[in-house]
């Protein structure tokens, strides 16, 4: 009688391990949909790009404008140049798989969150030609899988954070055409960034000496 009952309780088992996975699934879905129509709601969007974005769907991988990983994740948000204007919602920051954020070319305006710093996997934030202000965030410099950041073109003021020194990947950044201010890094990633990428910034200022962000 051992056999029978080992048997059924390894299959009762496995049936709660897929009832499991099948619940978590939606439970994702549904906190990246809510995370995006935060967005929608957030913005103008006087062409309808976002039509297609329907809270009713569980799955936000249909949706337009939005693309997802092997496992149904959203990993990438593909908006630039889509006449989009209003502030850039902090739930953003919960889609924890988002590798590529492509939200150039619009009117976005209003800062970037703090939360942003959430977005453990992102590779590229392209922010650029918007109306984006207020300080660069220091929780940015948790995004250690950071390759591209590209926020030229803007109202950002403050000192770009010292934070973003410590990035292992940055590879790739443009901060020119803003309202930055204080001494442009030269440690970590900065060693090769070329001045162009600062330019246009006229309170922001090349060393000698220490780092200050105290502008």
């Amino acid at each position: 009688m051992a056999a029978p009952v080992a048997k059924r309780t390894l299959s009762l088992a496995a049936c709660a391990a897929v009832l499991m996975a099948v619940s978590l699934a939606p439970v994702a879905a549904n906190e990246e949909g809510d995370a995006l129509m935060a967005l929608r709601h957030s913005v103008e969007d006087p062409d309808g790009v976002l039509a297609s974005w329907d809270p009713n769907l569980v799955n936000p991988c249909t949706w337009v404008h939005v693309g997802c990983n092997d496992d149904n994740r959203v990993n990438r948000i593909e908006l630039a140049n889509m006449r989009l204007s209003g502030p850039l919602p902090a739930e953003l920051g919960k889609l924890e798989q988002l590798q590529y954020m492509e939200m150039s070319g619009n009117n976005l305006q209003g800062p970037i969150p703090e939360e942003f710093g959430d977005l453990k996997n992102l590779i590229s934030m392209d922010l650029y030609n918007n109306d984006i202000s207020g300080h660069l965030p220091r929780t940015l410099g948790n995004l250690k899988s950071l390759q591209f950041l590209r926020i030229d073109h803007n109202r950002l003021t403050g000192p770009i954070p010292r934070e973003l020194s410590e990035l292992p990947n940055l590879a790739n950044v443009d901060f020119s055409s803003n309202d930055l201010c204080g001494t442009i890094p030269t440690s970590g990633p900065f060693q090769n960034v070329p001045l162009s990428s600062f330019s246009n910034n006229p309170r922001l200022r090349q060393g000698p000496g220490a780092y200050d962000a105290h502008c």
